[in-house]
């Protein structure tokens, strides 16, 4: 009786003082394993970051030691940004910027749907986060895990592991989110317009220069952000030069896979209930939804103001994709397209704007760092 009584001697009473709060986080991983496993919203992200974060509040887990597992991790790759780095190589392997290319002017639309990010800005201000934490919050409307991270760590916030579970369970939650909003704010006989797709011929040197340039103009104008948008547009390079067709592959889904899921393992660190479990947690989260919701809202808005002064309209569902969460928000939007009509694609307008958008959040990270810093 006595051994029992040591070994549990320092395990805190889970339905005592405080001891609810590891209920809680257990719950809360458990539900983001479902939504993994049973949903298949983003699984090799949110299974790990689930699991982490029942990982992390097991009573004196070991994982959360300064030379615990948890630990090592999250300082070899987040607290020094090398996981959102790699993961950028990987995405950027990943895009095809043909549908861009072709039709230049979806850039608009990539543009508009960042107009969360510094609405949110200013509301987290409001709510009373010094402007640190009010710029980290507002890039979780970059749809953008990478670049929420990267931003976060830079300005240095308090409130780290609030913003990346949010930003990246609301990017598994994009086909939840963006339906309702996309259909309260537009009609019926708007969302059966339909795009006749007429792709323009894109040579293999401009999709070799494309990266090369957006990195060298993005550099110049918004220079914070030169450090993401490299990686991204190396991650392409790697894909379009066409000698290292064995890397490309590699790189989209070996490395972005196994990137991904000590990433989400990583990110459990930030998910012990005594940081996690406070009210301004809730409110983050609550600041993360309006950010995605006003994206979603600019984005649409901004294509409805454009069809006033065109004579063939575009369907102004395609600016709700100019969120970077690729490439999920392109197919909700086609999907909706579809469901109105069966003969309505619009999958390569919406993967056009959601690559655009890919770009514009990362701009939009190094402005605000610009801003702050």
């Amino acid at each position: 009786m006595d051994f029992f009584s040591d070994l549990f001697s320092n395990v805190p009473n889970l339905f005592g003082e405080g001891g609810w709060k590891y209920v809680v986080m257990w719950i809360i991983g458990g539900v983001l394993i479902f939504l993994a496993i049973k949903k298949k919203m983003e699984p090799t992200l949110l299974l790990p970051m689930g699991f982490g974060a029942i990982l992390v509040n097991i009573p004196m887990s070991g994982a959360v030691e300064a030379d615990g597992a948890i630990s090592i991790l999250y300082n070899a790759g987040i607290a020094n940004e090398l996981f959102p780095l790699l993961l950028f190589v990987g995405i950027g392997a990943m895009i095809d910027f043909g549908p861009l290319l072709s039709n230049p002017k979806l850039m608009i639309f990539g543009a508009a749907a960042q107009f969360g990010i510094f609405f949110t800005l200013s509301l987290a201000s409001l709510f009373g986060f010094d402007l640190n934490d009010a710029a980290s919050i507002s890039i979780i409307g970059a749809a953008d895990g990478p670049t929420s991270i990267f931003v976060a760590n830079l300005l240095n916030s308090n409130y780290k592991g609030a913003i990346m579970v949010a930003a990246y369970s609301y990017m598994a939650l994009v086909p939840i989110i963006q339906p309702p909003v996309i259909k309260a704010i537009t009609s019926k006989k708007e969302r059966r317009i339909k795009m006749p797709y007429k792709p323009a011929n894109v040579s293999k040197l401009t999709r070799i220069l494309f990266p090369i340039f957006i990195t060298v103009i993005v550099g110049i104008v918004s220079p914070k952000s030169v450090t993401l948008v490299g990686f991204l547009m190396f991650g392409n390079l790697i894909r379009e030069c066409g000698v290292l067709d064995n890397l490309s592959e590699t790189a989209q889904n070996v490395l972005a896979n196994l990137i991904t899921i000590f990433l989400g393992i990583s990110i459990s660190l930030n998910l012990q209930a005594e940081q996690f479990i406070k009210v301004e947690t809730f409110i983050i989260l609550g600041l993360g939804l309006i950010a995605f919701i006003f994206d979603t809202f600019g984005g649409v808005m901004v294509a409805k103001f454009i069809n006033l002064f065109l004579k063939n309209k575009i369907n102004p569902m395609i600016g709700a994709a100019g969120i970077s969460a690729f490439p999920m928000s392109a197919r909700v939007v086609h999907k909706i397209g579809l469901e109105e009509d069966n003969q309505n694609f619009l999958l390569m307008h919406t993967i056009g704007v959601n690559v655009s958008g890919q770009i514009a959040s990362v701009i939009a990270g190094g402005l605000i760092l610009n801003m702050v810093m």
